[in-house]
């Protein structure tokens, strides 16, 4: 972290003086809205005049009422709606020398220089060019008498900043691109859909899903779901192809199994780049095998719907990064993208982003496929390594024979995602010739001895159920460590999984004190965070925060649709998270919300009464709902009822209130894309450290491990992946009130404040450096190849 003295605040920066225009341009993306209303906002709140382009380079190059000046107002009620607002279209005039000179004219005439894109790598190489070639331009305008001298000198330099609004994450240099976690939730919900009546009459499904060049939609809803077979165009099955595929189908059936899913990319091709269409598989199946089989393409459905929680914090996040980088930008800067490497924002170099996009169809086309998977990056390899891994049984004879055993079980409350986590644990661990078993109701039926082997397909279709399939109890281990110590020794356990949320960090550390006494403790434990609060120290994200986000976000559209076209109205939430505030602030973000209350961040009456003044002021002039988050442990004395109390004797006259407690629907449903893919992939690099362990502590005849570092949890912190003894972590814990000491999430409040037009001060201290893209990013970044 930034010293003190180092840091740096955003509020220094200025944008008086200067224009920005904002565009989407090429094929529209869930979140694209949130990125444009961040960037009206962020711009406006900093004293810059912020344009809207209506129809991407079209407008700009019509000019008109295409470039409007964008007010506060003018982006509310953006947030929650999929595509753009502000429309887009492809050009064949920009790509003309006469069309870049009218969008030149056009800016300069408004005293724009500073141009923020929304839009694939077509889109951002041509926003590339015209900063290329600006100079050039403005002198034969200057030729041409449509400009003077004055306003060529005055406006000499462009600046360009990127945001890749895609559904297919088809650009290099980011690890997800505003638009795909969406797109991932519509194909997911068409998945699920499918699956039950497939199951009703043992039917084959063909999916075809998008991606023309890019097949990480089909390998992610793949992995998401557990389909049968997948194929994508960075890496075409190897020749013959189809009586493996048939094999493996055929082998599911005869396993009991009622349906078969395959998943296939649109441009997905064969080892001669010849396509492999959707009919082509289903022909195959039928004449092959003889199943009932249906295809089902699903085209624009998963362009269009509401943007998803993660989609909606990520554009968010971008449009102020973009404003900043705007702010902070010479004339000697390259044009940057802003993207996300891990969990961090991240500034990159425009061409050398788009020059590497290129080389992945390049290497596609020339056949050189291992290499065009290497780069579309460490996220995109991983989710194929762990596809494979946990797609395709291996036969008995090519297992390797390990002689250990491993349990896995879920502490604490339910969380969605984690029988995805328990399934990717048993099938790994099986692939890595380990006995796996399960543990039912957590560490209260380890004692009572509910211990059985867990085989392959005991766990199959489980990525998709919500709860937890194998029970869980929030029972902690240290009364009942004798009996779990025999338990222990009866079954022959030689390395604990634990998934689970507080209450795991407590039960691993109560198992590694009790080491001193029982041997049969000195093994592998290792701990995966899975909480809806998001409270576990060691970890900047855990196991099912994101799909208790979505439903907070889905339930917040739903409650403010509900007062359009009545009077003007203020919502009072209550969300869970005992005493961490991430639901709620996280959440209060995605939702638009205009105050969130936490315990993290102490208020008092002054600031709830300066909240209600705010509000009242906006209510009068613009707004007609407002939106205010309460965590359920914020404050003893102003409960959830206090601050509808006061809210609505303060507003009244101007608002009415009402309250809604969500509840325990945060904590059901279905897990979302994210939650299954972090959960399977956070349990695969898990089983692998406990091999290693293992293998590294087995001593005549047994295993004994009885240093720190062989009881750790799994976390993801910033850009890395990392496992950390649970004993260095008991520092960074309060205890008391279940929470980290530090959490990264609060430093997204100010965003929240910012966007909600209150003053607030924000620390920009990580945000600036331009950094490379580089083809094997350090350790340092396996970026989040949690995604």
């Amino acid at each position: 972290m930034a010293q003190t003295d180092t840091k740096r605040f955003f509020e220094n920066l200025t944008g008086a003086g200067k224009a920005i225009a904002v565009l989407t341009s090429g094929g529209d993306a869930q979140g694209m809205n949130a990125a444009v209303r961040a960037v009206v906002r962020m711009g406006i709140y900093v004293g810059a005049k912020v344009y809207f382009v209506h129809e991407g380079y079209q407008g700009m190059v019509d000019g008109g009422d295409n470039i409007k000046e964008a007010t506060w107002e003018s982006v509310s009620s953006m947030l929650q709606m999929g595509g753009t607002v502000i429309g887009s279209a492809r050009c064949k005039d920009f790509r003309s020398h006469e069309g870049r000179l009218k969008a030149a004219h056009n800016l300069v005439q408004r005293g724009i220089t500073n141009l923020c894109v929304i839009g694939g790598d077509g889109s951002l190489t041509g926003a590339n060019l015209f900063r290329e070639e600006w100079s050039g331009l403005l002198s034969e305008l200057v030729e041409q008498g449509l400009i003077d001298e004055e306003a060529s000198q005055k406006y000499s330099a462009l600046h360009i900043v990127g945001m890749v609004g895609s559904i297919d994450n088809d650009f290099c240099g980011t690890d997800m691109t505003i638009g795909t976690d969406s797109a991932l939730h519509r194909i997911i919900e068409v998945v699920d859909a499918i699956m039950t009546t497939a199951q009703s009459h043992q039917r084959t499904f063909v999916l075809e899903v998008m991606g023309r060049h890019c097949g990480y939609l089909a390998l992610v809803s793949a992995l998401a779901c557990g389909a049968d077979w997948v194929l994508i165009p960075e890496m075409p099955p190897e020749d013959g192809w189809e009586e493996k595929m048939c094999e493996k189908l055929s082998a599911k059936r005869a396993g009991m199994k009622r349906l078969n899913i395959i998943i296939v990319a649109e441009g997905a091709i064969d080892r001669n780049n010849q396509p492999i269409t959707s009919d082509h598989v289903k022909n195959l199946v039928v004449q092959r095998l003889g199943f009932d089989t249906r295809v089902t393409i699903l085209g624009h459905v998963q362009r269009g719907g509401t943007p998803s929680a993660f989609d909606r914090i990520l554009a968010s996040r971008m449009g102020v990064e973009a404003v900043l980088a705007l702010l902070e930008t010479t004339a000697n800067t390259p044009a940057c993208v802003v993207s996300l490497c891990g969990n961090q924002s991240v500034r990159l170099p425009l061409m050398e982003c788009v020059q590497m996009t290129q080389q992945v169809q390049k290497a596609m086309d020339e056949k050189r496929f291992e290499e065009a998977v290497q780069l579309r990056g460490r996220s995109f390899e991983n989710n194929l390594r762990t596809y494979k891994l946990l797609a395709h049984r291996k036969p008995e004879s090519e297992l390797p024979h390990s002689n250990f055993n491993v349990a896995v079980l879920n502490v604490g409350a339910p969380a969605a995602g984690m029988n995805a986590a328990v399934r990717s644990a048993v099938r790994v661990g099986i692939s890595e010739g380990h006995k796996m078993f399960a543990v039912s109701d957590g560490f209260e039926g380890f004692y009572k001895g509910q211990i059985k082997e867990i085989k392959w397909a005991d766990v199959g279709g489980w990525t998709g159920q919500g709860g937890s399939l194998l029970g869980t109890k929030r029972t902690l281990p240290a009364k009942h460590v004798d009996k779990i110590a025999e338990q222990m020794r009866k079954n022959n356990i030689n390395a604990l999984l634990v998934i689970g949320g507080f209450e795991a960090i407590e039960c691993l550390l109560q198992l590694y004190e009790a080491r001193s006494s029982y041997e049969e403790f000195c093994i592998p434990l290792c701990m995966l965070p899975a909480t809806i609060s998001n409270n576990v120290p060691g970890t900047d994200l855990s196991i099912g925060a994101d799909t208790a986000l979505n439903a907070i976000v889905e339930t917040c559209d739903r409650i403010k649709q509900s007062a359009s076209g009545t009077k003007r109205r203020v919502f009072i939430i209550e969300t869970m998270g005992g005493y961490c505030g991430y639901l709620a602030s996280v959440g209060g973000l995605a939702a638009g919300a205009d105050a969130a209350y936490i315990f993290e961040e102490s208020f008092d009456i002054r600031d709830l009464q300066s909240n209600v003044e705010h509000l009242t002021e906006k209510m009068k002039t613009s707004i007609q709902r407002g939106l205010v988050l309460r965590n359920e442990n914020s404050n003893e004395n102003y409960t959830t009822d206090f601050i509808y109390q006061l809210y609505s004797e303060e507003g009244r006259g101007v608002f009415d209130c009402r309250k809604n407690v969500l509840g325990h629907m945060q904590q059901g449903g279905a897990p979302s894309p994210f939650d299954r893919n972090f959960g399977t992939k956070i349990a695969a690099k898990a089983m692998q450290w406990i091999t290693k362990k293992l293998n590294e502590s087995y001593r005549k005849g047994r295993v004994f491990a009885n240093t720190e570092d062989s009881a750790c949890l799994l976390g993801m912190r910033r850009r890395a992946m990392v496992f950390q003894p649970v004993v260095q972590l008991k520092d960074e814990t309060d205890f008391i009130h279940r929470i980290p000491k530090e959490q990264w999430w609060l430093k997204l409040r100010p965003l929240m404040k910012i966007l909600a037009k209150y003053k607030t001060s924000y620390d920009v201290s990580d945000s600036g450096q331009l950094e490379h893209v580089v083809l094997n990013r350090p350790k340092e970044s396996e970026a989040m190849a949690a995604i």
